[in-house]
C-alpha cells in the first residue's frame, strides 16, 4: 500500500495505542530487550492482512510471529481496531458525507481452511469450509459494518443482525432503502422491514438480475475491495475476534481511500499526493 495511504492510517492508530515503557517495569535486573516497536508490528500486520501470508512467513529479524500474535491480540482486546474503523467514518461523513438514506446488504462467502467459529459447510465449494459475511454499506459503497457466520447459513436470517449495526452510526435520516438482492424477496423480510421503519427495493426471484440492478452494485463493489485483502479471502485466523479486527481494519482503509480520493479535487492539505491516486 502506498505511503499516502498508510502514513495517516498510522498516525491515527497510534494516537490510540495505550504508553508503554521501552524496558518491562519489573524486570528483576531492571532491564532486558526492548520492546519491539508497534509501528514495525503494525506494518507487519499489513503485510499479513494484504499479501495473506502466514505469520512466520512475514517474520524477520526485527520481529517474531509470536511478537505479532501477542500485539495483535493486546489491541484487539483494546478495541482499538473498532475505534480506528469508528474515526475513519466520523472523519469520512464530516468531509464527504455518507449516504446512509440509502444502503445495501448482501452476503459473501469465502474460504475458511481451518475452520473456526464462525465457519460452516460452504454450498459452493464442495462442503469445505467456508465463511460467510453479511455486509452493509452505504449508497456509495463505504462499508458501515458486517455480521459474520459459516457458509452454510442463508442471508435471510442475517439481516436484522445486520441492520442492528446501522444504529450505531447514531441519528439516522428518515426514508432509509435498503437494496437486497432476490435472496431476500419474503413476507418475512417486507414485514422486518416495515416493523423498522425501512424501505425496501427487492430483487424478485425468477426475474433476471441486469433489469432490477438498482443500487446493489455498491455492495458487491465493497466485497470485491475486501476480497483484495487475501488475508480475508482466504482466512486462516479461527476466533471471530480476530477476524472482526482485521475487518474493521480493512473497512478502515477502504474509507480513508476513498475520502482521499473524493476529496483530492475539493480540498489541499501539506502532504496531499502530487496525482490522484
Amino acid at each position: 500500500m502506498p505511503r499516502w495511504l498508510t502514513e495517516p492510517l498510522w498516525n491515527q492508530f497510534t494516537v490510540l495505542l495505550p504508553e508503554r515503557p521501552c524496558y518491562h517495569p519489573n524486570h528483576p535486573l531492571g532491564w532486558h530487550r526492548r520492546r519491539i516497536s508497534d509501528r514495525i508490528v503494525f506494518d507487519k500486520l499489513l503485510q499479513v492482512l494484504r499479501f495473506g501470508c502466514s505469520y512466520e512467513a512475514i517474520t524477520d529479524s526485527t520481529c517474531s510471529a509470536s511478537t505479532i500474535r501477542n500485539r495483535r491480540d493486546e489491541w484487539v482486546h483494546l478495541g482499538i481496531f473498532s475505534k480506528l474503523k469508528r474515526i475513519a467514518l466520523d472523519t469520512y461523513d464530516r468531509i464527504v458525507g455518507l449516504e446512509p438514506d440509502r444502503i445495501a446488504i448482501d452476503g459473501a462467502i469465502t474460504k475458511a481452511p481451518r475452520g473456526g467459529e464462525a465457519a460452516g459447510r460452504s454450498p459452493v465449494d464442495r462442503g469445505k469450509q467456508g465463511l460467510k459475511r453479511s455486509g452493509m454499506t452505504d449508497g456509495y459503497g463505504i462499508p458501515l459494518g458486517r455480521v459474520l457466520a459459516g457458509a452454510n447459513h442463508h442471508d435471510s436470517p442475517r439481516l436484522a443482525p445486520t441492520l442492528d449495526r446501522l444504529y450505531e452510526l447514531g441519528p439516522l435520516p428518515t426514508g432509509i432503502t435498503v437494496h437486497l438482492d432476490a435472496g431476500y424477496d419474503s413476507d418475512i423480510t417486507r414485514a422486518l422491514l416495515d416493523a423498522r421503519g425501512l424501505q425496501g427495493q427487492i430483487a424478485h426471484k425468477g426475474e433476471k438480475a441486469p433489469v432490477q440492478a438498482t443500487g446493489r452494485w455498491q455492495v458487491e463493489r465493497t466485497h470485491a475491495w475486501q476480497n483484495a485483502f487475501r488475508h480475508l479471502a482466504r482466512c486462516y485466523e479461527r476466533r471471530t475476534t480476530v477476524i472482526d479486527a482485521f475487518f474493521d481494519l480493512t473497512d478502515t482503509i477502504i474509507t480513508i481511500r476513498s475520502l482521499i480520493r473524493r476529496a483530492w479535487t475539493t480540498h489541499r492539505w501539506d502532504d496531499r499526493p502530487t496525482r490522484c491516486p
